[in-house]
């Protein structure tokens, strides 16, 4: 059986999985809305600027929680996920396999891709209805849809990476989430970033890839100046994030 094939044969496997899990994937879909709906509720009022233009905040969060989604799918949930695997010595009997590594790697991140897509569609498919938020078309389309599937890629690689320096399943939610959370307020994604933001607070969040990512979906959806440099950044994170997983990825329990 050729990689191409026995690749599709895991992603199979690793959807099956996915969706028999039905109270994990129901959450996964509900999360990024629950929040919507509650940060339009509490801050959604109002405008805000964005990139020198003013747009109704509860728009302004459709956005940012389509970020929000795509993180959490690719990263937070897929780290945790491989850790828990390790520990249970799934993936040592995956490695003991004549499948390549590689293969079973691009599985999952393709995996993470496709979950991400979807759960993009559904969240700007509420923000439509419920916010009446815009849609992108035409080359803003094809370039949103380019932005959400390199965040997924590059935030499933940096998946790959944190998941090789958790020492075990119980260090494996407060790692993931203390590594990624402040980024959310950091780069705009809970809180907006105004004119009033301190300095280091904006030179922190475009070092780092979820500023750039939300900064990149906010073009389509919000209409503001879309850079390719904040594709590259991304693109730079993930290809870092891979270059470490495959230096120190584990696919045994650390002892």
């Amino acid at each position: 059986m050729s990689a191409v094939a026995t690749a599709g044969s895991q992603l199979r496997y690793v959807n099956k999985a996915f969706w028999r899990n039905p109270a994990s994937a129901f959450f996964i879909f509900a999360f990024p809305l629950m929040f919507l709906v509650i940060f339009t509720s509490l801050l959604g009022s109002g405008t805000v600027i964005v990139a020198g233009r003013a747009v109704h905040e509860s728009t302004y969060y459709v956005a940012a929680m389509t970020a929000f989604a795509v993180v959490t799918a690719s990263y937070n949930n897929l780290a945790i996920g491989l850790v828990f695997l390790r520990d249970s010595n799934v993936l040592k009997r995956i490695h003991g396999t004549p499948m390549p590594p590689a293969v079973y790697l691009a599985a999952r991140i393709v995996h993470a891709v496709l979950v991400a897509l979807l759960l993009v569609c559904i969240t700007v498919a509420f923000g439509r209805l419920a916010y009446s938020a815009d849609v992108p078309s035409g080359t803003a389309l094809l370039r949103f849809l380019l932005v959400v599937v390199v965040g997924a890629v590059s935030f499933a690689a940096l998946a790959f990476a944190i998941a090789s320096v958790i020492p075990n399943f119980d260090a494996a939610a407060p790692i993931v989430n203390g590594t990624i959370l402040p980024l959310f307020f950091l780069s705009g994604v809970f809180v907006p970033l105004g004119d009033h933001t301190p300095s280091w607070i904006v030179w922190t969040s475009q070092v780092f890839p979820v500023r750039p990512f939300a900064r990149a979906l906010q073009a389509g959806i919000l209409g503001t100046t879309f850079h390719w440099t904040d594709v590259a950044v991304l693109a730079a994170w993930g290809v870092g994030g891979a270059a470490a997983a495959l230096r120190w990825f584990s696919w045994q329990p650390r002892v």
